[in-house]
Order: C-alpha cells, then sequence, then structure tokens
C-alpha cells in the first residue's frame, strides 16, 4: 500500500458526549515503548477532545485475513467515564492526552475479530537531522474529521494538504509548537500532521531526489481565528493562555505542538508496566 493509503488507517474519529452535548475531534494510533515485537498501543488526542467527556466512542475496522481492512466493517467501542481512561501530557501546558488501547485489542481478539490499526511510531517522528535540513516552507498533510466530517461508510478520515508556515523546528513564540498554512477547522483537534513528499522532494543543497519521505511532525492542537471584524483576542484555554478563535471566522492557520513531546509519556507508561502508575481515578 501506499504511504497515505496506510497514515489513513493510523487515525481514529473520538465522539464525546459532556454535560453541554456531543461533539468529535481526531486522534490517532501510537506504539510506545517499542522494543523488539513489543509496545504499548495507545490512541493520542488533545486533552480539551476529551475534557468534561461522560461517555466516548471509537470506530474501529475490522481486518480481513488477508491483512487489509475491510472497508465498510467497522466495530463501535463505547465507554462510559470516558475522561478518567486519558492520561494527560506530564507538562500541563502541553496539550496531548493518551488512552491505552491493549484492553480493546484484546477483547476483539477474544471475540475473534482483528482489528485493522496502523500505529504511528518512534522510527517515524521527525528526526532533528531531518529537521534542520528542511526549509521554512515544506508540504504537509493533516488527516482527521474536520467538523466531524468522515467517510461514515468506510469509516475513513478526510486528507488536508498545506504548508509549514513556521519552520517546524524552531519553537514558535517559545513554546514547543509550529504554525501550518492549512484550513484547521473545529473537530481537527489532535490530528496528526506529516511531513508529506510524494514521488520527489528537494534535498537541502537544492537537488531533486526521487522517492517519498514521510514524518510525523506533530499533533494540531488550536487554531487562531479572528471575529467578523478581523480582531484576534487571547482567550484561555484548560491547559494555557493562547492566541486562539473566539468566532467561527478560521485564517488558515492551525498551531502544531512538536511531535518530539509525545516521548513525555514515556516514562509514565514505563511506571504503568512496573505498576506503579495508575490514571486519576
Amino acid at each position: 500500500m501506499s504511504p497515505i493509503e496506510l497514515l489513513i488507517h493510523s487515525t481514529v474519529r473520538i465522539e464525546c458526549e459532556t454535560p453541554t452535548g456531543k461533539g468529535s475531534g481526531s486522534g490517532y494510533f501510537f506504539a510506545f515503548l517499542e522494543k523488539e515485537n513489543q509496545h504499548i498501543p495507545c490512541i493520542v488526542t488533545n486533552k480539551h477532545v476529551v475534557a468534561g467527556a461522560k461517555r466516548g466512542v471509537f470506530h474501529l475496522t475490522l481486518q480481513g485475513q488477508d491483512g487489509l481492512p475491510q472497508l465498510g466493517e467497522y466495530v463501535a467501542f463505547a465507554f462510559d467515564n470516558f475522561e478518567q481512561m486519558w492520561i494527560g501530557h506530564p507538562d500541563p501546558s502541553i496539550d496531548l492526552a493518551i488512552c491505552l488501547i491493549g484492553p480493546i485489542l484484546n477483547s476483539a481478539k477474544e471475540q475473534s475479530k482483528a482489528l485493522h490499526i496502523v500505529p504511528l511510531g518512534n522510527q517515524l517522528i521527525a528526526t532533528k537531522e531531518l529537521l534542520d535540513s528542511l526549509p521554512s516552507m515544506e508540504e504537509i498533510i493533516m488527516i482527521g474529521y474536520p467538523n466531524g466530517i468522515w467517510d461514515a461508510k468506510h469509516n475513513l478520515p478526510i486528507i488536508r494538504r498545506g504548508i509549514t508556515a513556521t519552520h517546524p523546528r524552531l519553537p514558535y513564540n517559545g513554546k514547543p509548537e509550529f504554525l501550518i498554512d492549512a484550513a484547521c477547522f473545529p473537530g481537527s483537534s489532535g490530528s496528526p500532521v506529516f511531513l508529506a513528499n510524494i514521488g520527489s522532494y528537494v534535498s537541502p543543497d537544492g537537488a531533486l531526489c526521487a522517492g517519498s519521505r514521510i514524518a510525523l511532525l506533530g499533533t494540531l492542537y488550536a487554531g487562531p481565528q479572528h471575529t467578523a471584524t478581523g480582531e484576534v483576542v487571547v482567550v484561555e484555554v484548560p491547559t494555557d493562555t493562547r492566541a486562539m478563535a473566539i468566532s467561527t471566522i478560521p485564517n488558515n492557520l492551525g498551531l502544531v505542538i512538536h511531535a518530539s513531546k509525545l516521548l513525555g509519556f514515556e516514562p509514565i507508561l514505563e511506571k504503568i508496566t512496573r505498576g506503579q502508575f495508575a490514571p486519576k481515578a
């Protein structure tokens, strides 16, 4: 399968029910603590996507005996006390959370159901060497569920294309994030953002190279927007004070948390494997 065909199966639609109503966000599968043939499978999203969620639903596609996804055949997994299933990033200013999905996979296996998920891993995180070699403007793709839009028939996400608006290796305004120039609507929060050079790319010395280059750059978490009068204000969000939208008029920019921040979860997961940590009840 082509890289993009694989990546569209790395994401998951997250439906949440809160005291104020229903909503949806984006997430993606990630394999933490990879060692030999073992890893801890998790779903990554933003803290604010699941904040206050009393109930949540994942839709996971079934896998055929040939190892390929059975498009159109998927299972809904529903959970109460949904917010309590998530582990927030140890840095309170980082809007990331993870959910361990080993129990879901084991439950499906006990029912003789194979789930088709394509977890991302540390090897896909953009390295410092790669980031240092990139120019300020590079092509990116973002995969998720903007405005809750998805292919419900086949359980597939929406692919958006754009460019980096600031250099992905630089901490924008001193924070571990960068800007992308892409349409970032509500529901896109939690979407993975990839460097996506398909077929060819330009090397640091300006030479045209044949082949594809895919790397995880980060996780979308916010999109600065403006009011009808063009005003942009600073509003308080659950983890920090950031420039964000207060109206429904996007300005086609998105804030992306550096992918390297995913590594902050690994010490917590190591404690879990040793029975020294449990999510807050």
